[in-house]
């Protein structure tokens, strides 16, 4: 779509039609941009981007609130518990290790992503797993499963059966952060909701939640932007 004098050139609009739809709707990903135009079955698609044209600043402001991507690459500082960590090019063979240096990386530096993102990975099921432990033995419930993936609309849940489900990236994120994102999916076990109750069970786990939850929510999408591949 060609934007308007002083806007963006161009944007890319995904084009979605919804049998569900009332009326014309626009969405900008917080996480990487993608805008999402989505249309009523009888609403005809000139008509969708004469509307996504009227909103074009919308749209332009939008887009200038996503982070910018991030990738790993020699030389980089990334985000580590916290702390920003130099990566390093190590030697062609070994293990990942975090030194007083930086995060030396061996093997080919075209596969860094890869191995950082593998790296990452375990460190963040070593610390949820502790974290998770200490909260569901301080509430008395048990949990039947946990589950990292790289998720995009959440950072963590949790099923009826007990099931936790977390995002890796929380590693990246200061540990109190990980920490209160544990703590919050462990009350679910008691409190299957956001009522007042539940969030009593979260201060009675980690009292002082406030601050982490207001990080995560000002800073999370940041570790969203950091690309381990193309």
């Amino acid at each position: 779509m060609p934007g308007p004098p002083g806007g963006p050139p161009q944007i890319e609009i995904a084009l979605r039609r919804s049998a569900r739809a009332r009326r014309i709707s626009l969405r900008v990903s917080g996480l990487d941009g993608q805008v999402t135009l989505t249309l009523p079955p009888r609403v005809r698609e000139a008509e969708g981007l004469a509307f996504a044209r009227s909103r074009a600043d919308w749209i332009g402001q939008a887009l200038a609130r996503v982070p910018q991507v991030a990738r790993v690459a020699p030389g980089v500082l990334l985000p580590v518990e916290g702390a920003e960590v130099p990566l390093i090019a190590g030697p062609a063979r070994g293990a990942v290790r975090l030194t007083d240096d930086g995060l030396l990386v061996p093997g080919d530096p075209a596969q860094m992503g890869v191995r950082v993102a593998t790296w990452l990975r375990h460190l963040a099921r070593l610390r949820l797993e502790a974290s998770v432990g200490h909260y569901t033995a301080a509430l008395g419930r048990r949990h039947s499963s946990l589950t990292l993936r790289d998720t995009r609309s959440r950072w963590g849940s949790c099923t009826a059966a007990g099931g936790l489900m977390f995002s890796w990236r929380l590693i990246m994120a200061p540990p109190e952060v990980l920490d209160y994102v544990a703590a919050h999916e462990v009350a679910h076990l008691a409190e299957m909701n956001h009522s007042p109750r539940y969030w009593a069970v979260v201060a009675g786990l980690l009292p002082g939640y406030e601050p982490p939850r207001r990080w995560l929510k000002a800073h999370g999408s940041r570790l969203h932007g950091w690309r381990f591949q193309d």
